[in-house]
């Protein structure tokens, strides 16, 4: 196994991690944001407010992107398996 063979496979695999979590990550930093805005504007200083909105947008951002997450984590594990026979030997 070539030490370039890993390294290339260890960014793919930290690329795909990025790209797998990045609409999860935006849509709660969102709506985080619209919410302190909210709190800084009416002077609610409630820390279990934004909760309940964070926790519905990320499952709504995963019904929205699951299909595509899901299809990019199964497309690497094809390749991956593909490439053993070339990184063992």
């Amino acid at each position: 196994m070539t030490a370039d063979a890993v390294i290339d496979m260890s960014q793919q695999t930290l690329y795909l991690i990025a790209l797998i979590a990045s609409p999860m990550l935006l849509s709660a930093l969102a709506i985080g944001l619209l919410i302190g805005m909210f709190q800084a504007a009416t002077s609610i200083n409630e820390q279990t407010l934004s909760f309940i909105p964070k926790l519905a947008v990320l499952l709504l951002s995963i019904l929205v992107a699951g299909p595509w997450m899901l299809n990019l984590l199964t497309g690497f594990t094809r390749r991956l398996y593909i490439s053993i026979p070339g990184l063992i030997g």
